[in-house]
């Protein structure tokens, strides 16, 4: 008789990530199956591709200011397949993003069609040492890069945080090959970039760096720039049609365009010669409302949440909350993977541009420590043992929609779960032949390990 394991880990606001005893299998029968509201089912869906965050300048001027030995066991947990998080797919940024130091691109000489001013000098200054301390943890994590902005020469008006690409060919050839030099450049430093995404947020609020496009105009760029350069230059690194926030429903610009969906994805996907092009989509913020009918109309695609929504700098346990159930619809409706923002911030989490954000870990100058956020124990729960190639499995029953399953490629029931609601309540988990019981504390999270 093979003898089934069982882990089970929960965290509270006051007590994050602790074991718990784990409560004796019961073998149902039929009477005692009706007794479960939660139930693994046969039904498998997407496979898991990973857990990550994003490189950003802000965040690594922050660990610098802890001890090496500090800074190393962050690092550790975050990036080394046996740390804590064992992160395996991240992002960084093609010239600034909004937490840069100060807003940049890779090449700012007027009418430098050729790229021959190209350069990565600046990332090697910070994102470069930040992202090559990740690789040497884990040599396989996977790395996609997405623009917040074009060069400012390219671009109506002139401007980091503000306007449009100029829709000119001899503009759209060039910043095709901004993207291909850039490919290039990193790879001549050792680092892979295995996708990249035309644009962070497609629709942004435009503070910070930023390009606003529409779906007509990502079609055209990708099907007749930024592949065929692709081609021409014989790069493999994939193209996405990313980052993707389109707009709340009830916002103002949807009375004049159309849905979410019909509008990006399904401008974009829906031309043959621009498809071929594109491996999957990336969707964030606002982008929620349209990954459950994009991956319904293209489910041979792969999809990624690519930026975990960020608060207000005061890392609550209420927001943490939230946060589970951004994790939690993004993965029943289909994501292969799940990005956070910001890794490690300085206390308030401010960006260049004033917004004050949550991360998963506040580097406190004063006490030059790590300081571990809610959101750090969210994202743990699920990449601690949720693995990559594991396969999203099926639940039913009225835990389903605070819960999500995995079955990792060993075969091991992986089921993440919240209980939001103020009191205790029971969760009774029928999984094969068998019936467990587990008392889920007030606002907790829970991870529990089948086999």
């Amino acid at each position: 008789m093979t003898t089934i394991q069982l882990k089970w880990i929960s965290s509270t606001e006051k007590a994050p990530w602790t074991d718990r005893e784990v409560p004796e299998a019961k073998v149902p029968g039929t009477e005692g199956a009706a007794q479960a509201n939660l139930t693994v089912t046969d039904d498998s869906y997407q496979t898991l591709e990973g857990f990550g965050g994003c490189f950003n300048e802000l965040g690594y001027a922050a660990l610098g200011q802890l001890p090496d030995d500090e800074r190393a066991r962050v690092m550790y947990n975050l990036f080394h397949p046996e740390g804590e998080q064992r992160f395996s797919i991240c992002r960084l940024p093609i010239g600034a993003s909004d937490y840069a130091l100060d807003w940049y691109s890779l090449n700012e000489t007027d009418g430098d069609y050729a790229m021959e001013h190209f350069s990565i000098e600046r990332d090697r200054q910070l994102l470069i040492p930040y992202i090559k301390e990740a690789l040497a943890l884990n040599p396989e994590l996977q790395l996609f890069a997405s623009p917040w902005s074009p060069p400012t020469w390219m671009k109506f008006p002139k401007a980091y945080n503000y306007g449009t690409l100029r829709w000119e060919p001899e503009i759209l050839a060039a910043y095709a090959l901004y993207f291909v030099k850039f490919v290039e450049a990193y790879r001549a430093e050792g680092i892979t970039i295995h996708q990249v995404h035309v644009q962070n947020e497609v629709v942004a609020d435009q503070k910070f760096p930023s390009c606003v496009w529409t779906g007509e105009q990502l079609k055209i760029f990708i099907r007749d720039y930024l592949g065929p350069a692709f081609e021409q230059h014989g790069l493999d690194t994939e193209i996405w049609l990313g980052t993707i926030n389109a707009p709340e429903p009830w916002d103002e610009w949807l009375k004049k365009k159309s849905s979410d969906h019909d509008a990006f994805a399904g401008v974009v996907l829906g031309d043959p010669d621009a498809y071929k092009y594109v491996k999957g989509v990336g969707y964030q913020w606002a982008g929620k409302h349209a990954i459950q009918r994009t991956v319904q109309s293209y489910p041979e695609l792969r999809y990624m949440q690519t930026e975990n929504e960020c608060g207000d700098g005061e890392n609550t346990w209420f927001y943490a909350k939230y946060i589970f159930g951004l994790y939690q619809h993004y993965f029943v409706n289909g994501v292969n993977a799940y990005i956070y923002w910001n890794m490690a911030l300085a206390p308030k989490g401010r960006s260049t541009w004033g917004w004050e954000q949550n991360s998963m870990l506040t580097i406190d100058p004063a006490s030059r420590q790590a300081i571990h956020n809610p959101e750090y124990y969210v994202m743990k729960h699920f990449s601690r043992y949720a693995v990559s190639g594991s396969v999203r499995v099926g639940l039913k029953g009225p835990w389903s929609g605070h819960a999500v399953a995995f079955r990792t490629p060993e075969g091991r029931l992986t089921v993440v779960i919240v209980n939001p609601y103020t009191e205790a309540r029971m969760l009774h988990l029928h999984s094969g032949s068998s019936l467990y019981s587990f008392e889920l504390e007030a606002e907790s999270f829970h991870t529990i390990v089948i086999g």
